[in-house]
């Protein structure tokens, strides 16, 4: 598997992990007496859910930049 099939892979068990935490902090915070660290869980996996979806969009940028190098010039 290539590197950018790996940053997809990770991108989309983020996305995953990412929706489960806040659904656990919509559950922890909706109880009566609600645990405040809680609401902050969710910001590690956003975080890197940053990091890869800009690596993927920058992705077709870079590559159509690097085809346009190797033509020859005439």
């Amino acid at each position: 598997m290539s590197g950018n099939a790996w940053v997809r892979q990770i991108h989309r068990w983020l996305a995953v992990a990412f929706t489960v935490t806040v659904v656990a902090t919509v559950v922890a915070l909706a109880r009566e007496e609600p645990v405040v660290w809680v609401s902050y869980v969710p910001l590690l996996p956003l975080a890197l859910l940053l990091v890869t979806g800009l690596y993927l969009f920058v992705l077709p940028y870079v590559a159509r930049r690097r085809g346009r190098r190797a033509v020859p010039q005439r």
